[in-house]
């Protein structure tokens, strides 16, 4: 066993994706499609769950503890609105930049045009969406135990860091409360690098089941579009994220890539930017050194509003619609998808294609009744997941690319581990003793 863990987990998860592909594939050739995808159904993908479920576990415990730390280590609330502006003009701006590269992609691809809907089975969807009265009020829980059962990320943020400001204001009273939170954050941190130790299994089940549910034959009725997307999505990630890394932050990509490339891997395997959440925070604080401070209060509401790869989404799948359906758009409309594509995207819940339902608020910026948008989504949600892997792994590049810019602007960077080379471990020197108690990151 020295040679599994002798490997890089990162390497391990990356070939366990492979082997997911070619097992689906090999093994629908020898039992054919039905058979394979019944076997993997059983017997395959319960692994893939388990996996999955366990992550999810630490999603709420993790927010929690690391977010009250982080506000409980900043000292001064303040500081904790400096880094939450500072990161969320960043998820509008790069939110903003992804919309526009969709609707040039969907512009240049052409993936609507010509593409057959007649075999299509309509699937009625809500055009209604909650406005932003009602989310902003959501934000605040009438019972926080409730929110945590239900997964309210923004309802859990919004009572931790209103609890890490009451430990600060409460002064020496409030500090063993302090030190509580800090020590249970790394007690769940380190449940997560267990947990970590599954990705390998959990992300060969996962890949195998979609493979093997999806098949060959339904992928090419949408060839154009898939592969739109994803060079849409490489594009994004190419040059805004890492064009800011390397531009605006004068930070080394590859080291950056090298030190996400597990919360990518597992994003990419369960489509959940929000399941994802522990993997990235653990990449992030451990791989390129963003203090806990930041990744606590800036990965967790990345999870929750920053949609990147869903905003490319959603502006391709416009002018999918448009194409396939013979619409002439004006540039007014264009701007009006835009708009509508990124404010849309920005309230995308983080689970599996939660963004191919948001297609109707879009779609209604051109008047597109109903049926055709049934017809749309029935279209496309049978191999939607392939593309919402890619999204989600593009969420997730795009909130530790806003972790590490904040974590700079803030002096709450690592450096050193940001650009400790990928086969030589970081060893973070020893804090001195006057210190030591304050500095917990």
């Amino acid at each position: 066993m020295n040679w599994w863990f002798g490997t890089a987990l990162w390497m391990r998860v990356l070939g366990a994706l492979a082997l997911g592909v070619v097992f689906a594939l090999v093994l629908a050739q020898v039992m054919g499609q039905e058979a394979a995808a019944a076997l993997i159904e059983s017997f395959v993908r319960p692994v893939g769950e388990l996996f999955f479920n366990l992550i999810r576990m630490l999603i709420i415990p993790l927010i929690l503890t690391t977010l009250v730390a982080g506000v409980v280590s900043l000292g001064d609330p303040k500081k904790l609105g400096s880094i939450g502006g500072k990161a969320v003009a960043l998820y509008l701006a790069t939110t903003f930049f992804a919309v526009w590269i969709g609707i040039g992609f969907g512009l240049a691809f052409q993936p609507g045009a010509g593409v057959n809907l007649g075999g299509a089975e309509p699937i009625p969807v809500d055009t209604d969406a909650p406005g932003i009265i009602e989310r902003l009020i959501a934000i605040v829980p009438t019972n926080p135990v409730a929110a945590m059962a239900d997964t309210d990320v923004l309802a859990v943020i919004f009572f931790a860091i209103l609890l890490g400001i009451g430990i600060i204001m409460a002064g020496r009273a409030g500090k063993p409360v302090g030190d509580l939170f800090s020590s249970a954050a790394d007690v769940v941190l380190k449940i997560t690098h267990i947990v970590m130790e599954v990705a390998p299994f959990g992300v060969f089940a996962l890949v195998a089941y979609t493979v093997s549910t999806q098949g060959v034959e339904a992928l090419a009725s949408v060839a154009v579009l898939i592969v739109t997307v994803y060079l849409a999505l490489l594009a994004h990630a190419v040059i805004v994220y890492g064009g800011f890394i390397r531009f605006v932050l004068n930070l080394p990509v590859l080291s950056f890539a090298r030190g996400i490339i597990d919360a990518q891997a597992v994003a990419y395997s369960t489509a959940s930017s929000a399941g994802t959440l522990p993997v990235t925070i653990a990449n992030v604080t451990d791989n390129l050194g963003v203090k806990r401070s930041v990744a606590g209060s800036v990965l967790p509401l990345g999870a929750t509003i920053n949609m990147d790869g869903t905003g490319i989404y959603l502006g391709i799948l416009a002018l999918f619609t448009a194409q396939a359906f013979g619409y002439d758009l004006t540039f007014t409309q264009y701007a009006l998808i835009a708009v509508t594509a990124a404010l849309a995207s920005i309230g995308a819940a983080g689970i599996p294609s939660a963004g191919l339902f948001l297609l109707a608020i879009v779609l209604g910026t051109f008047d597109v009744p109903p049926e055709q948008i049934a017809i749309i989504v029935g279209f496309i949600l049978p191999v939607d997941r392939i593309m919402d892997m890619a999204r989600t792994a593009l969420n997730v590049t795009g909130d530790s690319m806003v972790a590490t810019a904040v974590a700079k602007w803030e002096g709450e960077l690592d450096e050193d581990r940001f650009r400790a080379p990928a086969d030589k471990p970081y060893d973070a020197p020893e804090p001195a003793p006057e210190v030591a108690d304050a500095d917990r990151d």
